[in-house]
């Protein structure tokens, strides 16, 4: 095939990513479409061009956080966040040395479930230095198990009779993404979405010392800790907009640009991953990220129902 057939499927993709049609899931089935077909041009530097754009799309979305509410669910709640947030973090930490897994990859599955899935994944990514193949496979685990999440969720809640308080907060701890904790417990009553958006926001903020983080825990052997600025940027891009209320609409188009970079950039991690990749990578990530969700959702069920 030659090179003009590959650039102008690779471009005509890219496009549609663009379009508002087009979910962060879909956008990585696309790119990996494309990458196991063959038709991604080989003189590109996506890795370089992937990094850069998580960036930027990370400090955008930072435009889009309320500060205050956030910050009170994030005090009413405070135990529970960081109880959640460190407990995974730390098995996923265990089991991923315990089986055998890719450090990186574990970690990054990890992240995203202790916080909010892709946008986690995307935050944490360029602070650990991990390359694209281990971006897709995490991307690519926590996908699977949010559309999984959206449909069992509400009927698990259902049959345990829920109250919409209690399973808006379970939304938000066990699944993944927002746009997942959005759909479940929408599907679940107007208090749950409200409960579950609000609480999902304030598990956003802990991408900051999540990042932070990770910077040290995967610092070089030279023990010299990159500071990854975006993460700072992201700071200032709350702060502002909360400081400064009248430019709300330029805020929120900000964070609309951004989310849809972050659709695009998930398109061109998956122009990095192929079925060879996968097969060589194994069922390991998929069998981990499973049994972290599993270990995260039956534990975090049973404090609220019980205690």
């Amino acid at each position: 095939m030659n090179n003009v057939t590959k650039q102008s499927a690779f471009w005509l993709s890219l496009a549609i990513c663009l379009t508002p049609f087009i979910t962060s899931p879909t956008a990585l089935v696309i790119g990996f479409l494309l990458a196991s077909l063959g038709l991604v041009p080989v003189q590109f530097n996506l890795a370089k061009v992937t990094k850069k754009l998580l960036a930027y799309s990370i400090v955008g979305l930072g435009f889009g956080i309320n500060f205050d509410q956030a910050l009170a669910v994030t005090s009413d709640g405070i135990g529970l966040i960081i109880a959640t947030i460190v407990g995974t973090l730390a098995l996923g930490w265990a089991v991923t040395k315990w089986i055998g897994l890719n450090r990186k990859a574990g970690y990054l599955i990890s992240a995203g479930t202790a916080i909010c899935g892709g946008s986690a994944i995307a935050a944490v990514s360029p602070a650990i230095k991990a390359d694209d193949e281990q971006i897709g496979l995490a991307l690519a685990t926590v996908f699977v198990l949010n559309s999984i999440a959206l449909f069992v969720f509400p009927v698990i809640g259902h049959a345990l009779n829920l109250d919409q308080h209690t399973f808006g907060t379970w939304a938000a701890i066990a699944i993944h993404d927002t746009s997942s904790v959005v759909g479940a417990a929408s599907a679940y009553g107007e208090e749950a979405l409200t409960t579950a958006t609000t609480l999902k926001l304030a598990r956003a903020l802990w991408i900051i010392p999540v990042a932070l983080f990770s910077a040290f825990l995967f610092r070089s052997d030279s023990k010299k800790i990159t500071v990854p600025y975006f993460i700072l940027f992201y700071c200032v891009a709350i702060a502002v907009s909360d400081l400064i209320p009248s430019f709300d609409w330029l805020f929120q188009g900000i964070f609309d640009v951004s989310k849809r970079a972050l659709v695009v950039c998930l398109f061109l991690i998956g122009c990095g991953i192929s079925v060879e990749k996968l097969k060589a990578a194994g069922p390991k990530p998929l069998m981990f990220g499973v049994s972290l969700w599993v270990i995260i959702s039956t534990t975090s069920l049973a404090w609220l129902t019980l205690f």
